[in-house]
């Protein structure tokens, strides 16, 4: 048998509901709702639990909800459209505490903080499309790397939902992918990932648009300008096209309020900002303190740190890996600030982090199962854990934005 009838009984980091098989082995189901009874079919056992797909509802939850999209269900971006939006925040605090506890071994945690997004809907101000054979816009499909065409998509904010139905793409060999991105006064930038060095043809009508080609040999600057202005609680950054920025701007404006207000800064104070990017954090941080060190790994995002953090005499960044930084100089920071990409910190930029003896620590997390990772370590140091905070940058989608402050014991 591979058809089984399945209670769920509460929801797993990544979007699934979690059952158990007639023989006790967990069973994650994409797609349901904690109470459900659900008919799933398995496509993968593992020795200890099983991967299924969603069949039939048989008995739903009183909370589910027809999804806004109509690709829902098979376009592997979205995960929780049938859930309202409380209870997508509700699911990912308590999914974010016991990764915390089961994974960090945190036995004593502080109440999560929920800061939800004021709007759930049209907030990304860049996304990445793929591309079909035919040249189609598209997304890939859920547990699989097949591209599909899309109809819609209700995450872009609207300017990028006005440009993405009207390009026109040969299907060209080496174009991979194409990024879009939104900036202050519906500024628009398209990136051209290619594998192809040789610049692309293209032709624009009618729309101001920034067109930039990635190559294995460089970027190429085909149209416009290869830097976005982006703005933050009035403050206005220069982004390069590889470099990151927080993707839900409102949210990234809660983040800064959040990270100010629960901070003791003063102005006696050094502080690093590890994983600094192109200086959201550091730029609001600058004016509190008397001394600011960022460290960021991307050359294009220390251009726009230096560019965007110009008129601080006592801001400084460095162009290396965490690990190596953090091990080569000791700032006697009284407070580390750290946004780490979804690989987290790694047991040699803890040990850095530790060696430089903080008082306080900001841990900015888009990943609750290596923030665990990582608190385990920073625990076990001595570090108690004072605050969380669910940041939800991504409605709809399992991912789980989260900050924590924690204090040297």
């Amino acid at each position: 048998m591979d058809t089984f009838d399945v209670k769920i009984d509460n929801l797993a980091y990544g979007g699934d509901g979690v059952g158990r098989l007639p023989d006790g082995k967990a069973v994650f189901v994409p797609y349901t709702i904690p109470g459900e009874v659900a008919r799933v079919r398995l496509r993968e056992v593992k020795p200890h639990f099983a991967q299924a797909e969603l069949m039939e509802v048989l008995e739903p939850s009183p909370q589910r909800i027809a999804p806004r999209c109509s690709h829902f269900g098979y376009c592997g971006g979205c995960h929780y459209q049938h859930m309202p939006y409380q209870a997508q925040v509700q699911a990912k605090s308590a999914i974010l505490q016991e990764q915390l506890v089961r994974l960090g071994r945190l036995n004593e945690l502080p109440p999560v903080e929920i800061k939800g997004a004021s709007d759930p809907w049209n907030y990304r101000n860049s996304m990445q499309f793929h591309l079909t054979r035919e040249g189609k816009l598209g997304f890939q499909r859920a547990n699989s790397n097949h591209t599909f065409a899309i109809r819609e998509c209700h995450l872009p904010e609207e300017p990028i939902n006005w440009l993405w139905p009207q390009l026109e793409v040969e299907p060209l060999p080496g174009l991979e992918r194409l990024s879009m991105r939104m900036g202050m006064d519906d500024e628009l930038m398209l990136i051209l990932e290619c594998s192809n060095p040789q610049p692309l043809e293209f032709t624009i009508e009618g729309m101001p648009l920034s067109i930039v080609q990635h190559t294995p040999a460089g970027r190429l600057v085909l149209a416009g300008s290869d830097t976005i202005y982006m703005s933050v609680s009035g403050r206005r950054f220069r982004v390069s096209s590889p470099s990151f920025f927080q993707v839900n701007t409102l949210q990234a404006q809660v983040m800064v309020e959040l990270l100010l207000a629960q901070t003791p800064l003063d102005e006696s104070m050094t502080v690093l900002d590890v994983y600094c990017g192109v200086g959201l954090f550091s730029a609001f941080l600058a004016p509190k303190v008397k001394r600011l060190v960022g460290i960021e790994v991307s050359p294009e995002s220390c251009d726009d740190f230096i560019t965007n953090l110009d008129e601080f005499e006592h801001v400084s960044v460095y162009e290396a890996s965490a690990e190596i930084v953090l091990h080569s100089v000791n700032f006697r920071p009284q407070i580390i600030v750290m946004d780490p990409p979804r690989e987290g910190l790694g047991a040699q930029t803890v040990a850095g982090i530790l060696a430089q003896e903080a008082e306080y620590l900001v841990y900015i997390s888009c990943d609750p199962s290596t923030l665990a990772r990582d608190a385990r370590h920073l625990a076990a140091a001595g570090y108690k854990l004072l605050q969380i905070t669910l940041l939800d940058m991504f409605p709809h989608t399992y991912h789980i934005e989260s900050m924590t402050i924690w204090k040297k014991s």
